[in-house]
């Protein structure tokens, strides 16, 4: 089978490629969930760039994305297959005449022409090269995990009606988790697993050069230092990392070169979302303003 990557070099340039900034350990795990052919499962916090990583191997290795965006109740219908009841109905009805057995009917309605794919099956099905998300999959209930051990151990789906489903080629596929709950241990062991923390100062100033166009390396040093700071507070939400790039991108959209404490107080919002919050990061804002220059 041939590769998508050559190295995790080739990861970690192709990735920098699409402005997502991988260490080497996350381009590690990368290259070898292609060259395994495992499935990559991804915890942390809200915020720091897991559904980004699946997207960004989407778009540097020329894939199509398929996103399974799970929720409570999410169910066999939504995630992977269903009939189209409908349209069966319409083409029972239209047999009125009897000119068809019921054999012969039912091998009609239960064909493609009435399936209704989902994203699990149109990614096993795909002839395309294809990235499979499956996104925050610690918000299922545990019963519909059970739909996904098939799918990750095999890449093959078993359709009542049809038989078995088997890939045409193996997707990338990656589950993100925000530990919510804890996921069954079938299902961790059938991925590779990667851990995905806030980013470091350095690393988050490195972020926002490579995603927001115009902003000094000052100005994005200063933001970084703030936003570590502000996760070190006792907060409901900390910002993740697409709230800084979108607070680097007002600031220069507001011409501000540097950051001061009423600048700051001023902008939080786009920081923060719950009023506690804010009040609490005004109120250490106020107290440290004299380490925002630097």
């Amino acid at each position: 089978m041939d590769h998508r990557f050559e190295s995790v070099g080739d990861v970690r340039d192709k990735l920098s490629s699409v402005d997502y900034l991988a260490d080497d350990a996350i381009a590690g795990i990368v290259h070898l969930a292609d060259r395994l052919e495992k499935p990559i499962l991804i915890e942390g916090p809200a915020g720091t760039g897991k559904t980004q990583l699946a997207k960004s191997v989407a778009e540097m290795s020329g894939a199509r994305l398929i996103r399974l965006q799970c929720y409570e109740g999410l169910d066999e219908a939504k995630a992977l297959y269903e009939w189209n009841y409908k349209k069966q109905l319409l083409r029972i009805q239209a047999d009125r005449s009897g000119e068809s057995d019921w054999s012969e009917l039912e091998d009609d309605i239960f064909s493609d022409e009435f399936l209704l794919t989902r994203p699990l099956l149109e990614a096993i099905r795909a002839d395309d090269p294809v990235v499979l998300l499956i996104d925050e999959v610690d918000r299922v209930e545990i019963e519909t995990e059970a739909l996904l051990l098939e799918i990750l151990s095999e890449y093959q789906v078993s359709i009542p009606e049809l038989g078995t489903v088997t890939a045409k080629q193996i997707p990338l596929v990656f589950l993100t988790s925000n530990n919510t709950r804890e996921l069954s241990e079938a299902l961790k062991r059938r991925c590779l697993y990667l851990h995905l923390d806030y980013p470091d100062m350095d690393r988050e100033k490195e972020i926002v050069l490579t995603r927001v166009p115009g902003i000094t390396e000052h100005l994005a040093n200063q933001v970084a230092r703030v936003v570590r700071s502000i996760r070190q507070l006792e907060l409901k939400k900390h910002p993740s990392v697409s709230e800084t790039i979108d607070w680097a991108r007002t600031l220069v959209l507001l011409g501000i070169d540097q950051i001061d404490a009423e600048t700051a107080t001023d902008t939080v919002n786009i920081l923060l979302k719950y009023r506690t919050d804010i009040e609490k990061a005004v109120k250490d804002m106020n107290a440290n303003a004299d380490s925002y220059s630097g």
